[in-house]
């Protein structure tokens, strides 16, 4: 299965991203990546939504998301017109021995170091989800306690605003 990302703008009310969320689960669709926030305009939100299926499904749930009353545009952004980027914080364990490695491979990455403890280190990176599963990967020898990703970020390339083009009355 193929993993497509929604770009949603909705009017930044309480409770549209849990009847998002609930459409989706009566459904059966499975979101694998979910990530909302305010947009230029602070009455709109954008939801940017990662989720797996065939093109079809995936008509289908964006379909049925237009749908409902508080969402003003839909659109699945297409890899090679968008950039697609995460963020991820890494606490990995260290001695006097590995921090140098570890500080290494960081670099390598342009990760940040954002919390320095005794026995461990905490990494920020952002970036497409592959350079930061690599990343992982690269730290797994040395013990890594606790990963947290945001999810996708997602945006068109180009001058055309996608909240621009949404049309936008206030209730």
């Amino acid at each position: 299965m193929k993993s497509y990302v929604l770009s949603v703008l909705v009017k930044n009310h309480s409770g549209v991203l849990r009847r998002v969320s609930s459409l989706f689960a009566r459904r059966g669709y499975n979101i694998e990546s979910l990530t909302v926030g305010v947009t230029e305009n602070p009455k709109l939100s954008r939801m940017t939504v990662v989720v797996s299926g065939d093109e079809y499904t995936v008509d289908q749930i964006t379909k049925q998301v237009s749908k409902l009353v508080e969402i003003l545009n839909v659109e699945i952004l297409d890899p090679e017109t968008s950039v697609f980027r995460e963020l991820v914080l890494v606490k990995v364990k260290t001695t006097r021995e590995t921090r140098a490695e570890i500080l290494e491979i960081s670099n390598i990455f342009r990760s940040r170091v954002v919390d320095v403890a005794e026995n461990s280190l905490v990494l920020e990176a952002t970036g497409d989800a592959n350079k930061l599963s690599a990343l992982i990967k690269m730290l797994e020898p040395f013990t890594v306690l606790e990963i947290v990703r945001t999810g996708f970020a997602a945006v068109r390339r180009g001058e055309k605003s996608f909240s621009g083009e949404a049309k936008y009355e206030e209730d």
